[in-house]
Order: C-alpha cells, then structure tokens, then sequence
C-alpha cells in the first residue's frame, strides 16, 4: 500500500477514534519497526489538526527463552516516557503493549490506546464500522449479564466457566472514550472464567488455530481443566509443542485459564494466516462465530495472574451457552441483534 493511500486509511481510523483539532496523539514505536505506520499516523493527525508526536523506543533485548512474552517493552525502563505517554490524549501503539503494567498506568491516567501491528492489506479489508461496533456492543452486554458459559463441540469439548467475577470486554476496532484499549483490526467480546472456576474437557481439532505460533492444528488435542488450570495434556506433536511451549516459561501460571469469547466480523477468513504470516492472527480472533479461549495471564481483566506465558486459540464448530441460552451453534450466531443484517433472521 502507498503511504497516500495508508495515511488516508489512518486519518479515517482518527476520524473513528475522534480526534479533535488541539489533542495530543503520540505513536510508539521501537526501532525499525513499522516506521511506515508511523508516518502515515504522524500525516493523518496533523491533517485533523492533532498536536502529534513520535517516541521510538529502542528493540527490545532477548529474554533468552525464545518465547514470546507478553507484558515487557522497553516502557519499563523509562518512567518519563510513560509520564509522556499518560499526559497525551491517544497513544499509537505499535509495538503491543497489552498486558503491560505500563499499558494500564496509561490508561488509568484517561488516555486511550489503539494498537495496530496488523499488515496493511488486513486493516484496509476489515476497516472498522459502526453497524459493527454496535453488533459487538450486543454482545458485550449478553455477556456481562451471564454467571456461566457452556462451550461444546461434536469433537468432545465440554467445559464450563464460572463467570461475572471479572468485567466483560469487547474490541470494535477503534477507541473514543477516555482511557479504552483497542486492537485494529478486532470484533470480538470476552471476559474470564473465576479463578478457580473453569472445569471441563477441551478438544482442539485438526484446523483449529495456536497464536502465537499463528499455526493451525494438524492432530487433535485434548485438555482437562481442573479449577481453572490445565492438569493434562494429550495427543501427538501438536499437544507435544504445546505442552513445551508453556514449559519453557519455567511458570505454573502459565497453566491457568485466561479470557473466552466469540468473534463477529463476517469478513474474516479463516485461512487469513496463510496470507498475512507476519500478523498476529487478528483476523482470527475475530473470525465470525468462532469461540477463542486463552491460556495464561488475566491481568488484563483485573485478575492476579501476570505470566509472560499466553495463547489464543480460536476454535471453529463449536456450541457456547451463556446460562443456558445458545450464542453460538455450530460457528453461526443464533442471536439475530449480533448477526450482519444479510444473515437475520
């Protein structure tokens, strides 16, 4: 994409997240990373009038593990850059800073966040909407209303979350009230299961997906889940690598049950990993009717679990009760207020 063409894209994406002429908006970087992005951004918030600004911060050090680790920038080193970061009206975020202590100092101080590390193709295709917003809006308020989730699957899932003890969260793909975090592209709702309230079985099928890995399973993996935590692992070289993979953070937390719930963008396509390899999977999480649930930390949602261990694995097929009522039945929305209006009812 042309950065015409991008900054243009960027000034529509400030234009959502209402930015007004006077306010201050800050792009975080590090290093080489994304400098296109940035400028664009830089462009597209001078032409709203916005006081704008570029903190690059330098590449992050190895941790050694060879694992990706969420919750460390280089942000934790430098205090007066989130001193910077908390007096500006909306951060950038480049780099992912979810899960972060300093992600969340930022926006207790009302700032709010949009992160965008998606390639271009990605946030042009599923440029957020508001008729999309107000899908994923229904959702979050079904959700915040349960105290349990049901989630099932011919291919032997049955497990069960204890919920309402943590807020409930949703991602639109843009970000206009004071002190909100949000992912572009995204349309998803979540929330989490009670600490020690997640029990049950969880079959991972062949097509399937593993974030980080940004893999899809080859070979069925089965999960017990025991009062909030993974007790077992079984199958073959998936459940292999994924049984090595929270090992190799040396952390029993990286066992506990994060965040679960459903994507709504019809847009998406689950074979988005083939095309953009070098996202995140976003495209994934937000996949229409699917059910992701996470493993690892839940500090994003208010609880005390901080491992750098975390996975997102979006699931296709699936049946998700809240309290009893059908969301979900088979990887379609049965709630016509949350489907596209070509597909209600």
């Amino acid at each position: 994409m042309d950065r015409t063409m991008l900054t243009e894209l960027c000034r529509r994406q400030l234009q959502l997240c209402a930015v007004q002429e006077g306010e201050t908006l800050v792009v975080l970087s590090q290093g080489s990373e994304r400098a296109d992005y940035a400028d664009a951004f830089l462009y597209a918030a001078r032409s709203l009038g916005a006081n704008a600004y570029h903190m690059r911060m330098p590449e992050p050090g190895s941790s050694g593990s060879g694992a990706w680790e969420v919750g460390a920038s280089e942000l934790q080193n430098n205090p007066r850059a989130v001193e910077a970061l908390e007096q500006a009206d909306i951060v950038i975020d480049l780099i992912f800073l979810l899960f972060s202590k300093e992600q969340f100092a930022i926006q207790r101080a009302g700032t709010r966040i949009l992160t965008a590390v998606e390639p271009t193709a990605l946030l042009a295709r599923l440029f957020p909407t508001k008729e999309l917003r107000e899908r994923v809006e229904v959702g979050h308020e079904l959700l915040a209303k349960a105290s349990t989730m049901r989630i099932t699957s011919p291919q032997g899932t049955d497990v069960t979350y204890r919920i309402g003890m943590y807020p409930t969260m949703s991602e639109y793909g843009y970000t206009d009230e004071p002190g909100r975090w949000d992912h572009w592209p995204a349309a998803i709702v979540f929330t989490g299961g009670a600490d020690d309230g997640v029990d049950g079985t969880i079959v991972l099928s062949p097509g399937d997906v593993l974030l980080p890995f940004n893999s899809y399973v080859q070979t069925p993996i089965t999960l017990t889940v025991e009062q909030g935590f993974i007790t077992d692992i079984r199958g073959d070289l998936d459940a292999d690598l994924l049984s090595s993979y929270i090992r190799s953070f040396e952390d029993p937390r990286g066992y506990g049950m994060s965040h679960v719930g459903w994507g709504l963008d019809e847009r998406a396509q689950w074979h988005g990993l083939t095309q953009f390899p070098g996202g995140m999977g976003m495209e994934l999480r937000s996949y229409y009717g699917n059910v992701m649930f996470s493993i690892g930390p839940n500090n994003e949602l208010g609880g005390p679990n901080d491992t750098p261990c975390h996975l997102d694995i979006p699931m296709r097929g699936c049946d998700l009760f809240l309290d009893d009522e059908p969301v979900v039945r088979n990887g379609d929305l049965v709630v016509d207020a949350m489907r596209p209006t070509s597909r209600r009812g």
